[in-house]
């Protein structure tokens, strides 16, 4: 009777495993805290050998205070995903008025057609630390959308009172403040769905149907599948940092 029992029970933690659609139980780590293995940087051929993107005091770091001679450069995984629950931490600093943000479902695109001979496609979640209700709202950085989609604009102007509710409530910390606090950002995406929450916050909850799956994304190989990616803007001054950052993978 108790081998009985223990085979029911067995039967029902797989049966609710699948029905969770998770592959596992257990987060997977992206970063090792000590070198860039399992990243590479995308950048057009004339960026090609600055080092913006490093690892310091355990961190992933980007750094171009005082130096604005530089394209677009992101730093990026050499794997892709699909359908994930993404949870990292991030470290913003009160010098630094430059633009940052975690692509995903991305694709670079190095060809001649190109947006400035060297783009990455995808929608991202951005991270904005001179205007916090912006963090984790959904910028698409796709060739032939580049808006907001989440909330929808026709382009990159936002203001407060067009953002939703729940981006008026988000609250950055700062190193200045103290150096030892840091923001969280979740992204969870399970097909067409997506979910954002900074600081355990929720900010976005958005149904990517005909957007992320339309013919300008189809083009890019973007919107469904693709590497995630931290972006240094161009020409920004920006200083940031990631650590602790985890995927967990949902089974298609």
């Amino acid at each position: 009777m108790k081998f009985k029992r223990f085979f029911i029970y067995a039967g029902l933690i797989c049966m609710i495993s699948v029905l969770l659609g998770c592959k596992d139980d257990q987060w997977e780590s992206l970063f090792n805290g000590e070198d860039l293995d399992g990243w590479t940087v995308k950048c057009i051929p004339e960026d090609q050998g600055k080092v913006y993107w490093d690892v310091k005091e355990g961190c992933i770091t980007c750094n171009s205070i005082g130096d604005r001679d530089h394209n677009y450069i992101w730093l990026v995984t050499e794997r892709e995903y699909a359908d994930f629950h993404l949870k990292l931490k991030f470290q913003v600093f009160r010098e630094s008025a430059g633009n940052s943000g975690v692509q995903f479902r991305s694709r670079y695109d190095n060809s001649d057609s190109a947006n400035y001979g060297g783009w990455l496609n995808g929608p991202q979640v951005d991270i904005h630390g001179p205007d916090p209700f912006r963090t984790g709202l959904i910028y698409d950085e796709t060739e032939g959308v580049r808006r907001w989609i989440h909330p929808s604009l026709p382009d990159w102007r936002i203001t407060p009172e067009q953002a939703p509710k729940g981006a008026l409530e988000t609250i950055l910390f700062y190193y200045e403040d103290d150096p030892e606090a840091w923001n969280s950002m979740e992204i969870i995406c399970k097909g067409m769905m997506l979910e954002t929450l900074v600081n355990g916050n929720p900010v976005t909850v958005f149904n990517g149907e005909g957007i992320l799956n339309d013919e300008a994304h189809s083009l890019q190989g973007s919107g469904d599948t693709g590497c995630i990616g931290f972006q240094l803007h161009m020409n920004d001054e920006l200083k940031i940092r990631f650590k602790d950052i985890y995927i967990k993978e949902f089974a298609q």
